[in-house]
């Protein structure tokens, strides 16, 4: 008896999040419960958990790319739907497609939201796939890119940008150093629920090109300074004035067609999974982004082990081992700085 009594609270639980951005009356719900506590009516508890239809997510991660440790985008890929489908207690469905775009793209039949993690520009998995990605979007999908995911050109591409998720990392204009952020989290968006707020080192990009007038709301933002970057990648003059000014590392939008669109610098260092607050807000935003309320805490997960982390790891040249993360990490020297650069350009 109490086994059915905790499958059945697990069962209304699933019920009443799956209804919670629909109609669903007050009086729906009561009976659903009558349902599921009434011991003899075990067989239409199990008819009504088996109608609750999941939510399904698809995953794109990009090829290989970076050194061991840095763009594991199949295996970051792995742990967050891994936490998504087994451990949030949400009724959600994810499906993969690892490195680029699939070959069948029935994967996204029924689709509410796609998450894309992987290289961009000319490595982006969506070139020569944009029709079909606005096809989705403009038929309310949400779309959600990752790190590197949210970098092409200026032009007809980051256009479509704009159009999907509110901005772009555009060559030239945005930066992307590596540095350690106290991330200051928006409090009144949902995205934000159970997540205070963090420290990480990432390679956080900023000075994001945004459509104009900017629709995105600044999810997650942070202050570079000199004394914080680590490493200097890609660095222009935009980026050198915006030093010690309070930059977007997250952004959301809602979209005129109803969907949704997430932008997400961080990712670069595959280790930062294992932070619980960083992990859970990109999770939560995940959710958003497939148009499910986040639960009031964040979305569940369990914590990663550094046996976790190195499961499922790009072949690569050379396989490092990946240690959880540190305060070492958050502590690194400041770099000397640079002289702007960027593809194609440099300026002695």
């Amino acid at each position: 008896m109490a086994t059915l009594l905790v499958t059945n609270m697990k069962i209304l639980e699933r019920l009443i999040q799956s209804q919670r951005n629909s109609v669903a009356s007050g009086a729906a719900i009561a009976m659903a419960a009558f349902a599921l506590f009434s011991t003899s009516c075990s067989d239409s508890a199990t008819e009504m958990a088996e109608s609750v239809e999941p939510t399904k997510i698809v995953f794109i991660s990009g090829m290989p790319s970076h050194p061991s440790g840095q763009h594991e985008f199949k295996a970051g890929t792995i742990l967050l739907a891994r936490a998504l489908e087994e451990q949030s207690g949400l009724p959600l469905e994810v499906a993969i497609a690892h490195h680029g775009w699939p070959e069948d793209e029935s994967i996204f039949d029924g689709a509410k939201a796609v998450i894309i993690y992987s290289d961009g520009n000319a490595r982006h998995p969506v070139n020569g796939h944009e029709a079909k990605m606005d096809e989705l979007v403009s038929n309310g999908v949400g779309l959600m890119c990752m790190h590197y995911g949210v970098e092409v050109p200026k032009g007809e591409q980051g256009e479509y940008f704009k159009k999907w998720i509110g901005g772009h990392y555009e060559s030239a204009y945005s930066a992307n150093p590596h540095w350690t952020a106290e991330v200051k989290i928006d409090a009144d968006h949902p995205i934000s629920r159970g997540v205070p707020g963090f420290s990480a080192n990432d390679e956080w990009y900023y000075n994001i090109r945004f459509v104009s007038p900017k629709t995105a709301a600044d999810i997650i933002t942070g202050i570079p300074t000199r004394e914080n970057i680590n490493r200097y990648v890609h660095w222009n003059q935009f980026a050198e004035k915006l030093l010690g000014t309070r930059q977007t590392m997250m952004w959301a939008v809602d979209r005129p067609d109803g969907g949704r669109g997430i932008g997400f610098t961080g990712g670069h260092w595959h280790r930062n999974w294992a932070i619980d607050d960083f992990r859970k807000v990109v999770l939560n935003a995940i959710v958003w982004t497939a148009a499910l309320e986040v639960p009031e805490n964040g979305v569940s997960s369990e914590a990663i082990t550094e046996a976790q982390l190195n499961e499922n790891l790009d072949e690569k040249k050379e396989i490092v081992h990946i240690a959880l993360p540190s305060e070492a990490d958050l502590t690194q020297p400041a770099a000397d700085p640079i002289p702007y650069r960027w593809p194609g350009k440099q300026k002695p």
